[in-house]
Order: C-alpha cells, then structure tokens, then sequence
C-alpha cells in the first residue's frame, strides 16, 4: 500500500492531486487493486472501472497507462485545473509501477 501526494510547494499542506493504492499481485498479475483518488473533483473517490480494467491482468506501464487514460475518459475539468486530468495519470504510473516493482 502506498499514499502520493503532489503539491505545489512543500510548505502546502493540501494535495493539488494524490493517489491511495494497494495491490496486490501474483506472478506478474494483478489480484486485488484498490485506488482512491483526491484532488481532481469535490471529494476523494474511488473508479471501480480503473480497478477492474487492471484486475486479472499482468501489470505493465502500458496496462497502467491504459487505466489512467480510463480514468480521466470522463473529466470535465475547468480551463484554470486542466493540467490534472495528466498529473493524476502520472501519479498513478508512478505508483502502481513502484508497487508492483516496475521501477
């Protein structure tokens, strides 16, 4: 399990955007995901279609890439927090890929 936060300057306290993950794999696949997403909408949420489209399947940058694409397929974002509709897909590259040791 993991937390990452990104925030604008180290002396804020709140995330501009930041992913809660647990995984769990076997042999290369991914058993059990659980992600939790906060800042990029009113409240912190979770996608279950992000979890099932990485459940079952062998965890690559590509399969994670894909799930991030799925995540933001729906945003809307405003013009001023466009940006993080890509930084909430960096951040989830980054971690599954640090926890399922891509990296």
């Amino acid at each position: 399990m993991r937390y990452l936060k990104l925030r604008d300057r180290a002396t804020f306290e709140f995330a501009v955007v930041s992913v809660a993950a647990a995984l769990r794999t076997t042999g290369g696949r991914v058993q059990d995901v659980r992600l939790a997403f906060g800042g990029v909408g009113t409240r912190p949420w979770r996608d279950t279609r992000v979890e099932a489209a990485l459940r079952g399947r062998p965890l690559t940058v590509q399969a994670i890439e894909a799930a991030g694409r799925l995540l933001v397929r729906d945003a809307r974002p405003y013009e001023a927090n466009g940006f993080k509709a890509e930084l909430v897909q960096r951040a989830l590259v980054s971690i599954l890929s640090e926890l399922g040791g891509l990296r």
